[in-house]
């Protein structure tokens, strides 16, 4: 506890920053980060070449004024997301906690908390940092803390190394393991008064944790800020983009090849020229000062046509993207079949950048405590002594009333079988042995002031405990040597002699106590994959009728644990006692010597028989899940519980179902096992189909070598459960189907240990639970409960990708329809980079004519609606497979756009060269010819804009008509005499629109041309639906049908009305 000795050694900060910027980076990296979108980088250069009057045949302004709105839309996006992170920060650094300074406490915020500082708890505080547990203010010295955030658990009991009065005396040195993220393994040493003191796990507070069922307890902090397992555990935020966005990324390079060829060959054509022809005019059209031959000229005319065809990617596609995420998002917040009313929470969309990604999941990871299940565990059914008790499930609300029988009985406790009851209030002996050893076999801590109140390791065993309470075996309370209970009505004492502890590898917990009678009895609780090989041979019969009850239990998802129990003379104990202490004591091997002296003891016992524990699943898991999985998405379940708990899950919520024919579990501890393990499987897997559950807490599958085996083999599986994985090993799963699957990926959590598994992930989902807010601040979308991810998913991830697929398709089609007339007019023009449209039609057509319709296609259009969605699941595969928007698709859309540019130059110069107005007058002129031009472009793109939408609302009609309407009003606004009266030099077709469109044989050619462009269109869609339709088009015919019948059905009730009111009437009169 000196600060300024343990400073001479650097140790981390305990202040936790989760943001990316502040106030002085924030400029320079977030237009750093930016600027690594190869689109923006291309703007940027645009603009700065228009910058450059030589060559520049369009104003600066028209690109620098959309390049920041992009980047400043962005910013301030950036900036609240990284403003939101800050706030979190602030709340967590600026605790307040109680350090040990000088002898006495003293109130610091978290972030000033040093290694080496001495901190005291309370009850119900969170825990500052990693601590070393130093003395509890508990008569016995016990220490719970509840590790919801870590782990998913409850309540975990720890052990103390001094006394509360020697604290502020202690001076003391910790040598121990450097900073690492294993959860469950801690090694180092204490000296303190010329002695060594091991420390384990068991001696530590790790931050995240709650202090629970203690008044108070000092411990000393080991590490702080970012070298805290938790911190170790959460991984880095990471930049996360669709694979729309990187897909464009090389589009964007593509299309920027294909403009320098363009470029390319009307430069050439310019120098050609120049060369043939253009020297002939040089004594009344020289060139400009700079240019001296026709190779500069040539240069100088590639850099105008990069600049003039630079809109085949244009900037407001960027605003247009953002706009169309930012009102999904809002769709998901709005959504009211999303809002959960038991805890008042909305959806909430909290990024607005990955909504389209939705549509394309294949693999959804999945936390199993308060994501999957409530984590609240209720006693459902029971074997005693081959008898089967309870009837039904929690849901059927058939429960039975203790309370004449037992005062202390809980009244929440739900059980319905008077047999069971009856059976303890008659004395047998199995039922009432059978319940002691549920108030014995356990680590609960009890807390009676008003009422009695259990704090337990685990849910399931504290319902085994309430269970006991409620039939008579009610556990009181207990100490460091002797536990306490009341069996029906009559208080006991037991000496507690030992605690064989529960481990993943044990899968069994035992306690040996000893009677007021004096007798020793060994009392077992475990799963019955290793219990039942434990017991005597006398009791084959009934562990033949016992093993039946279980597996008729197992496929309804509760979690069976066997029971049994065995006399132990005071010589057998004597023995024991003496080998188990050595084992204690042992510094090498202290594990497996425990291990060896507790399998010795446990055997021969004697069957009592089974529990059956309903853990409730959250409302709708099981068809969540079914539903996800008809639309092949993978659930993959990543949990830190056993595997019993694991398997009986995926049984309750139907990932395993009885038609599979066996469960294969991967749990080889060296590398060599585990690949020999995988290897038998492989053939049987790929014959038969069955599911694979994976149990590791190891690290096997970090070997580079076992990744492919693993991951090959888990992806044949119908369904993969992942048990016994700490937070870090959930995102390494993530990150290796993401590696060698490069399938997009969901993870859904709502604890501190999903955090680095959701940033890991393409999407991170936080469910806003019981275990705090760590993993919705960590995500990307959160919402209360599973259920709602389906529609995430189903509904609004596939109306997001394929209006975005839609949107993205036409946008590429009518820029190139655009841009690509001006490359054709090139070859008539000289290659003089002469630009078809006046400058405010190129200005204006992608931000006020073209804009609106295709935005309101982006964000409200829809295939099917949504309740389709949900009946067929079979429309979520296009977004997987990438049938939407692809390069393939890209590439049609091009050479649409690029046939569509060739029908709107050709088709009007072609009239246009030799028609004449009806004075005589030839039209063949440059303005009439871009008025034609541009009119029949506007007209053909409306048109398929038309053909495109799917679902048409006001706003899409307005949208649509409005801006065909609005290009007429400006176009004549900008073509009259007003305008040009007050600024001669910037409106140069003054009264071309009227004039123009007077003519007859003007809108005869804008007709004919919209007719080449849309006719073949329409013709291919037609047969392609007739030849070839898609899962949406039949659905959507369906759809048709069915409300066409329902309209008929109501017309011809409407006709038997009016009938059956003619017939009445021609009757009474």
């Amino acid at each position: 506890n000196d600060r300024e000795y343990n400073e001479k050694f650097q140790y981390a900060s305990n202040c936790i920053m989760t943001s990316k910027y502040n106030m002085l980076t924030f400029l320079p990296v977030n237009l750093f980060e930016q600027f690594q979108e190869v689109a923006n980088t291309y703007f940027l250069f645009l603009l700065i070449l228009q910058l450059i009057p030589q060559i520049s045949s369009l104003s600066w302004f028209t690109t620098i004024v959309p390049l920041a709105l992009v980047l400043s839309i962005t910013a301030v996006k950036d900036a609240t997301d990284d403003y939101f992170r800050h706030r979190s920060d602030n709340q967590v650094n600026n605790h307040q906690s109680q350090v040990l300074i000088r002898g006495s406490l003293q109130k610091e915020r978290w972030m000033n908390v040093r290694v080496g500082d001495i901190i005291k708890l309370e009850n119900n505080q969170s825990v500052v940092a990693d601590l070393l547990l130093l003395s509890s203010s508990e008569p016995h010295g016990l220490c719970y803390i509840e590790t919801a955030e870590l782990d998913g658990s409850e309540n975990t009991q720890l052990t103390f190394l001094l006394s509360e009065d020697t604290v502020s005396e202690a001076v003391c040195e910790v040598v121990c393991e450097p900073p690492n993220n294993k959860l469950d393994r801690f090694c180092g040493t204490l000296y303190w008064r010329d002695k060594k003191y091991p420390l384990t796990n068991q001696n530590m507070l790790l931050r995240g944790c709650v202090l629970r069922n203690t008044e108070a307890c000092y411990g000393l902090v080991i590490f702080a800020g970012p070298d805290t397992k938790l911190m170790q555990n959460s991984g880095r935020t990471k930049f996360k983009r669709t694979s729309i966005d990187r897909l464009m990324n090389t589009l964007v390079l593509w299309i920027f090849g294909f403009l320098v060829c363009m470029g390319v060959i009307l430069a050439v054509g310019n120098a050609v020229w120049e060369k043939e022809v253009g020297s002939l005019f040089q004594s009344y059209l020289p060139w400009d000062p700079p240019v001296d031959n026709f190779l500069f000229s040539a240069f100088l005319s590639f850099w105008s046509y990069v600049i003039i065809l630079n809109t085949v990617v244009p900037i407001s596609l960027y605003v247009s993207v953002e706009v169309i995420r930012l009102g999904h998002s809002y769709f998901i917040n709005w959504d009211r079949q999303m809002f959960c009313s038991q805890c008042n929470t909305a959806a909430e969309a909290r990024t607005t950048t990955l909504n389209e990604e939705l549509g394309q999941v294949e693999y959804v990871f999945s936390d199993k405590t308060g994501t999957l299940t409530q984590n609240i565990m209720s006693f459902n059914k029971c074997s005693i002594n081959g008898q089967a008790y309870g009837k039904g499930t929690s849901r059927e609300k058939n429960t039975l009333d203790f309370t004449p029988f037992n005062p202390l009985a809980n009244p929440d406790f739900c059980f319905y079988d008077e047999k069971l009851l009856e059976s303890v209030k008659v004395g047998d002996w199995h039922s009432h042995e059978y319940f002691r050893l549920l108030s014995l076999c356990h680590t609960v801590m009890s807390e009676e002031k008003r009422e009695l109140v259990y704090k337990a390791q685990s849910p399931d065993e504290g319902a085994l405990v309430k269970a006991a309470r409620n039939f008579g075996f009610v556990f009181r309370s207990r100490t460091p040597g002797t536990i306490t209970t009341t069996e029906l009505g009559r208080t006991v004492t037991y000496s507690l002699l030992a605690i064989l502890d529960f481990n993943n590898i044990r899968k069994r917990m035992s306690v040996i106590v000893r009677n007021p009678a004096g007798r020793i009895r060994l009392y077992c609780k475990g799963a019955d994959t290793v219990l039942l090989e434990r017991l005597h041979p006398c009791n084959q019969e009934l562990m033949t009728i016992t093993s039946d009850h279980l597996n008729v239990r197992k496929p309804d998802g509760l979690r069976t644990l066997a029971l049994a129990y065995r006399d132990v003379s005071e010589e057998e104990w004597e023995v024991w006692s003496e080998s188990h202490r050595s084992a204690d004591k042992a510094v090498d091997c202290r594990e497996d010597r425990l291990a060896a002296a507790y399998d010795k003891i446990e055997q021969d016992m004697m069957l009592l028989g089974a529990t059956a524990i309903e853990d409730k699943l959250q409302e709708g898991v099981s068809e969540t899940i079914a539903l996800l999985s008809l639309a092949n998405i993978k659930v993959w379940v990543l949990t830190g519980d056993k595997q019993e708990t694991a398997v009986n899950i995926g049984y309750s919520c139907k990932m395993l179902t009885d038609d599979m024919m066996e469960v294969f579990t991967i749990s080889g501890r060296t590398v060599q096992s585990v690949r020999q393990e995988l290897g038998r499987y492989v053939p049987i897997l790929w014959s038969r189909r069955p599911v694979t559950h994976h149990s590791d807490r190891r690290e096997q599958h970090k070997q580079k070598d076992m990744e492919v085996e693993f991951v090959s083999t888990a992806c044949a599986c119908k369904a993969v459960i992942c048990c016994r994985v700490t937070p870090l090993q959930k995102a390494q799963v993530v990150e290796l189907i993401k590696k060698h699957k490069k399938a997009v990926t969901l993870a859904i959590g709502d604890g501190a240990n999903d955090v680095s598994m959701i940033k890991s992930a393409h999407i991170g989902v936080g469910i806003s639970g019981q275990e705090g807010i760590q993993a919705v601040l960590a995500s990307d979308y959160s919402f209360a409960q599973f259920r709602f991810l389906q529609r995430l998913l189903l509904v609004h991830g596939r109306w997001s990708y394929l209006r975005m697929c839609r949107f993205l398709c036409y946008f590429f089609y009518k820029n190139f329809a655009f841009t690509m007339v001006h490359f054709w007019f090139g070859f008539f023009c000289g290659f003089s980079a002469q630009t078809v449209y006046d400058q405010f039609f190129i200005t204006l057509y992608n931000i006020v004519y073209t804009s609106l319709p295709v935005l309101a296609m982006g964000i409200f259009d829809q295939d099917v609606p949504d309740h389709r969605s949900l009946e067929c699941p079979k429309l979520y595969e296009p977004g997987q497979l990438n049938l939407l928007f692809n390069k393939k698709e890209f590439f049609i859309c091009i050479a649409q756009g690029i046939y569509t540019s060739v029908v709107l130059f050709f088709m009007p110069y072609a009239v246009l060269s030799n028609a004449t107005q009806s004075t005589g007058v030839p039209l063949a002129d440059y303005q009439t010819f871009a008025a034609t031009t541009a009119t029949a472009l506007v007209i053909v793109v409306s048109v398929q804009i038309a053909l495109d939408t799917g679902f048409w609302t006001v706003i899409n009609h307005v949208f649509v008509w409005g801006s065909l309407g609005l290009y007429f009003t400006i176009m004549l606004a900008l073509h009259s005499q007003t305008l040009f009266r007050i600024f001669p030099k910037q409106f140069h077709f003054v009264g071309c629109a009227q004039s123009t469109l007077l003519q007859p044989v003007v809108w005869l050619t804008i007709a004919l041309a919209t007719a080449i462009c849309i006719v073949p269109v329409l013709a291919f869609r037609f047969l392609k639906l007739d030849l070839k339709p898609q899962l949406s088009d039949t659905r959507q015919t369906s759809s048709v049908i069915c409300l066409t019948a329902t309209r008929w059905c109501h017309r011809i009730r409407e006709l038997q009305e009016i009938r059956r009111s003619a017939a009445f009437f021609y009757a009474k009169y």
